[in-house]
Protein backbone atom coordinates (compact mmCIF):
# COMPACT_ATOMS: atom_id res chain seq x y z
CA UNK A 1 0.00 0.00 0.00
CA UNK A 2 2.92 2.42 0.76
CA UNK A 3 4.26 1.84 -2.44
CA UNK A 4 1.05 2.61 -4.34
CA UNK A 5 0.91 6.18 -2.11
CA UNK A 6 4.13 6.84 -2.88
CA UNK A 7 3.77 6.49 -6.69
CA UNK A 8 0.74 8.31 -6.56
CA UNK A 9 2.53 11.31 -4.80
CA UNK A 10 5.18 11.35 -7.21
CA UNK A 11 2.93 11.19 -9.97
CA UNK A 12 1.10 14.65 -8.83
CA UNK A 13 4.32 16.20 -7.99
CA UNK A 14 6.17 14.96 -10.97
CA UNK A 15 3.51 16.11 -13.39
CA UNK A 16 2.56 20.15 -13.89
CA UNK A 17 -1.07 19.89 -12.94
CA UNK A 18 0.19 18.82 -9.07
CA UNK A 19 2.24 22.05 -8.29
CA UNK A 20 -0.43 24.09 -10.63
CA UNK A 21 -3.15 23.35 -8.14
CA UNK A 22 -1.14 24.35 -5.10
CA UNK A 23 -0.04 27.76 -6.83
CA UNK A 24 -3.66 28.70 -8.02
CA UNK A 25 -4.88 27.83 -4.74
CA UNK A 26 -2.10 30.19 -2.98
CA UNK A 27 -2.63 32.68 -5.75
CA UNK A 28 -6.43 32.70 -5.54
CA UNK A 29 -6.17 33.35 -1.88
CA UNK A 30 -3.43 35.66 -1.49
CA UNK A 31 -4.82 37.77 -4.13
CA UNK A 32 -8.23 37.88 -2.90
CA UNK A 33 -6.82 38.39 1.10
CA UNK A 34 -4.03 40.89 0.56
CA UNK A 35 -4.48 42.17 -2.89
CA UNK A 36 -7.66 43.11 -4.49
CA UNK A 37 -9.76 45.52 -2.28
CA UNK A 38 -12.92 44.15 -0.88
CA UNK A 39 -14.37 42.51 2.13
CA UNK A 40 -12.23 39.61 1.87
CA UNK A 41 -9.33 42.24 1.82
CA UNK A 42 -7.82 41.22 5.41
CA UNK A 43 -5.94 44.70 5.26
CA UNK A 44 -9.63 46.68 4.50
CA UNK A 45 -11.81 45.06 6.75
CA UNK A 46 -9.26 46.11 10.50
CA UNK A 47 -9.80 42.78 12.35
CA UNK A 48 -7.13 40.45 12.84
CA UNK A 49 -8.96 37.90 11.84
CA UNK A 50 -8.36 34.57 8.24
CA UNK A 51 -12.40 34.19 8.85
CA UNK A 52 -11.83 35.65 4.91
CA UNK A 53 -9.74 32.86 4.19
CA UNK A 54 -11.71 29.96 5.28
CA UNK A 55 -14.65 31.51 3.53
CA UNK A 56 -12.75 31.68 0.18
CA UNK A 57 -10.84 28.56 0.36
CA UNK A 58 -13.99 25.82 0.56
CA UNK A 59 -14.95 27.71 -2.87
CA UNK A 60 -11.58 27.78 -4.32
CA UNK A 61 -11.30 24.13 -3.42
CA UNK A 62 -14.35 23.17 -5.11
CA UNK A 63 -12.63 23.68 -8.31
CA UNK A 64 -9.44 22.28 -7.34
CA UNK A 65 -10.21 18.77 -5.79
CA UNK A 66 -12.12 17.53 -8.46
CA UNK A 67 -9.29 18.43 -10.80
CA UNK A 68 -6.80 16.44 -8.69
CA UNK A 69 -9.35 13.26 -7.98
CA UNK A 70 -10.34 13.40 -11.57
CA UNK A 71 -7.60 11.37 -12.77
CA UNK A 72 -7.23 8.80 -9.44
CA UNK A 73 -9.27 6.04 -11.60
CA UNK A 74 -10.66 7.75 -14.41
CA UNK A 75 -6.54 7.29 -15.73
CA UNK A 76 -6.35 3.46 -15.19
CA UNK A 77 -9.44 3.04 -16.92
CA UNK A 78 -8.65 4.85 -20.27
CA UNK A 79 -4.67 3.96 -20.58
CA UNK A 80 -5.88 0.34 -19.65
CA UNK A 81 -4.11 -0.26 -16.55
CA UNK A 82 -6.84 -0.64 -14.26
CA UNK A 83 -6.38 -4.42 -14.09
CA UNK A 84 -2.81 -4.40 -13.61
CA UNK A 85 -3.65 -2.14 -10.85
CA UNK A 86 -6.47 -4.56 -9.51
CA UNK A 87 -4.04 -7.70 -9.68
CA UNK A 88 -1.79 -6.24 -7.10
CA UNK A 89 -1.34 -8.26 -3.97
CA UNK A 90 -3.09 -5.46 -2.61
CA UNK A 91 -7.09 -5.15 -1.23
CA UNK A 92 -8.97 -2.96 -3.30
CA UNK A 93 -9.71 -0.70 0.13
CA UNK A 94 -5.93 -0.64 0.39
CA UNK A 95 -5.80 0.97 -3.35
CA UNK A 96 -8.47 3.28 -2.48
CA UNK A 97 -7.16 4.56 0.84
CA UNK A 98 -3.56 4.76 -0.60
CA UNK A 99 -5.00 7.07 -3.61
CA UNK A 100 -7.26 9.07 -1.03
CA UNK A 101 -4.02 9.93 1.47
CA UNK A 102 -1.67 10.28 -1.73
CA UNK A 103 -4.31 13.19 -3.16
CA UNK A 104 -5.21 14.43 0.51
CA UNK A 105 -1.44 15.40 0.89
CA UNK A 106 -1.39 17.21 -2.22
CA UNK A 107 -4.34 19.19 -0.43
CA UNK A 108 -2.35 19.26 2.86
CA UNK A 109 0.65 20.86 0.72
CA UNK A 110 -1.47 23.77 -0.66
CA UNK A 111 -3.01 24.31 3.03
CA UNK A 112 -0.08 24.73 4.45
CA UNK A 113 1.89 28.08 3.54
CA UNK A 114 -1.40 29.41 4.73
CA UNK A 115 0.31 29.14 7.82
CA UNK A 116 2.19 32.30 6.85
CA UNK A 117 -1.09 34.45 6.74
CA UNK A 118 -2.23 33.31 10.35
CA UNK A 119 1.21 34.64 11.59
CA UNK A 120 0.82 38.04 9.51
CA UNK A 121 -2.37 38.19 10.97
CA UNK A 122 -0.95 37.21 14.65
CA UNK A 123 2.26 40.03 14.24
CA UNK A 124 -0.41 42.87 12.51
CA UNK A 125 -3.14 42.95 15.33
CA UNK A 126 -2.72 45.33 18.25
CA UNK A 127 -1.15 43.87 20.42
CA UNK A 128 0.63 41.69 18.37
CA UNK A 129 -0.81 37.90 18.69
CA UNK A 130 -4.15 39.06 19.93
CA UNK A 131 -6.14 36.71 17.24
CA UNK A 132 -8.82 33.94 17.74
CA UNK A 133 -6.11 31.12 17.57
CA UNK A 134 -9.32 28.19 19.00
CA UNK A 135 -11.50 29.77 16.28
CA UNK A 136 -8.38 29.81 13.44
CA UNK A 137 -7.21 25.90 14.60
CA UNK A 138 -10.53 25.00 14.65
CA UNK A 139 -11.66 26.45 10.80
CA UNK A 140 -7.95 24.55 9.78
CA UNK A 141 -9.74 21.16 11.02
CA UNK A 142 -12.64 21.97 9.18
CA UNK A 143 -11.22 22.78 5.97
CA UNK A 144 -8.77 19.89 6.13
CA UNK A 145 -12.52 17.71 6.88
CA UNK A 146 -13.91 19.62 4.04
CA UNK A 147 -11.24 18.23 2.10
CA UNK A 148 -11.54 15.33 2.84
CA UNK A 149 -14.76 14.71 1.90
CA UNK A 150 -14.19 16.86 -1.35
CA UNK A 151 -11.76 14.09 -2.46
CA UNK A 152 -13.49 11.43 -1.29
CA UNK A 153 -16.47 12.23 -3.48
CA UNK A 154 -14.00 13.04 -6.07
CA UNK A 155 -12.31 9.56 -6.01
CA UNK A 156 -15.66 8.07 -6.17
CA UNK A 157 -16.91 9.47 -9.51
CA UNK A 158 -13.34 9.13 -10.94
CA UNK A 159 -14.03 5.21 -10.52
CA UNK A 160 -17.17 5.52 -12.13
CA UNK A 161 -16.20 6.86 -15.87
CA UNK A 162 -12.45 6.61 -17.72
CA UNK A 163 -13.54 10.38 -19.10
CA UNK A 164 -11.80 13.07 -16.59
CA UNK A 165 -13.69 16.17 -17.76
CA UNK A 166 -16.67 13.84 -17.11
CA UNK A 167 -15.33 13.34 -13.32
CA UNK A 168 -14.25 16.55 -12.75
CA UNK A 169 -17.56 17.82 -13.52
CA UNK A 170 -19.74 15.91 -11.56
CA UNK A 171 -17.45 16.20 -8.98
CA UNK A 172 -17.68 19.89 -8.73
CA UNK A 173 -21.85 19.85 -8.60
CA UNK A 174 -21.75 16.71 -5.95
CA UNK A 175 -19.60 18.65 -4.16
CA UNK A 176 -21.48 21.65 -4.40
CA UNK A 177 -24.34 19.86 -3.52
CA UNK A 178 -22.63 18.79 -0.19
CA UNK A 179 -21.39 22.03 0.68
CA UNK A 180 -23.81 24.70 0.38
CA UNK A 181 -26.45 23.02 -1.66
CA UNK A 182 -28.65 21.59 0.96
CA UNK A 183 -28.79 24.85 2.44
CA UNK A 184 -30.75 26.26 -0.98
CA UNK A 185 -32.75 22.97 -0.54
CA UNK A 186 -33.99 23.61 3.28
CA UNK A 187 -35.37 27.05 1.77
CA UNK A 188 -37.60 25.54 -0.27
CA UNK A 189 -41.26 25.55 0.88
CA UNK A 190 -41.52 21.97 0.24
CA UNK A 191 -38.74 21.15 2.70
CA UNK A 192 -40.17 23.61 5.44
CA UNK A 193 -41.01 20.82 7.65
CA UNK A 194 -37.71 19.33 7.84
CA UNK A 195 -35.34 21.94 6.75
CA UNK A 196 -33.25 22.02 10.23
CA UNK A 197 -32.43 18.37 9.49
CA UNK A 198 -31.42 19.12 5.60
CA UNK A 199 -29.45 21.78 6.41
CA UNK A 200 -27.61 19.41 8.91
CA UNK A 201 -26.86 17.15 5.74
CA UNK A 202 -24.57 19.47 4.72
CA UNK A 203 -21.25 20.05 5.28
CA UNK A 204 -21.29 23.85 5.70
CA UNK A 205 -23.58 24.00 8.87
CA UNK A 206 -20.69 21.33 10.45
CA UNK A 207 -18.02 23.68 9.18
CA UNK A 208 -19.10 26.76 10.61
CA UNK A 209 -19.53 25.08 13.83
CA UNK A 210 -16.05 23.81 13.96
CA UNK A 211 -14.93 27.64 12.86
CA UNK A 212 -15.95 28.58 16.35
CA UNK A 213 -12.93 26.84 17.91
CA UNK A 214 -15.29 24.45 19.38
CA UNK A 215 -14.53 20.48 17.71
CA UNK A 216 -17.83 18.73 18.52
CA UNK A 217 -17.69 15.03 17.85
CA UNK A 218 -21.07 15.16 16.22
CA UNK A 219 -19.62 17.33 13.87
CA UNK A 220 -16.33 15.34 13.48
CA UNK A 221 -18.95 12.07 13.04
CA UNK A 222 -20.38 13.77 10.30
CA UNK A 223 -17.48 14.53 8.47
CA UNK A 224 -15.76 10.88 8.94
CA UNK A 225 -19.31 9.19 8.17
CA UNK A 226 -19.89 10.95 4.87
CA UNK A 227 -16.03 10.16 4.13
CA UNK A 228 -16.41 6.75 4.98
CA UNK A 229 -19.67 6.19 2.89
CA UNK A 230 -18.08 7.33 -0.21
CA UNK A 231 -14.75 5.07 -0.15
CA UNK A 232 -16.99 2.68 0.46
CA UNK A 233 -19.28 3.47 -2.36
CA UNK A 234 -16.06 3.54 -4.38
CA UNK A 235 -15.44 -0.11 -2.84
CA UNK A 236 -18.74 -1.22 -4.49
CA UNK A 237 -17.66 0.48 -7.94
CA UNK A 238 -14.48 -1.78 -7.80
CA UNK A 239 -16.11 -5.01 -6.81
CA UNK A 240 -18.79 -4.50 -9.77
CA UNK A 241 -16.15 -5.43 -11.84
CA UNK A 242 -16.49 -9.23 -10.37
CA UNK A 243 -20.29 -9.54 -10.94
Amino acid sequence: MFSLFRKEITSFLSSLSGFVVIIVFLIANGLFLWVFKGNLNIMDNGYATLDALFMLAPWVFLFLIPAITMRTFAEEKKSRTMELLLSRPLSDMQIILAKYFAAMVLVLLSIVPTLVYFYSVSRLSSPPGNVDSGGTWGSYAGLLFLAGIYTAIGIFISSLTENQIVSFIISLLLCFLFYIGFDYLSSLDIFSGISAFIIKLGINEHYLSMSRGVLDTRDMLYYLSVIIIFLLLTKIVLQSRNW
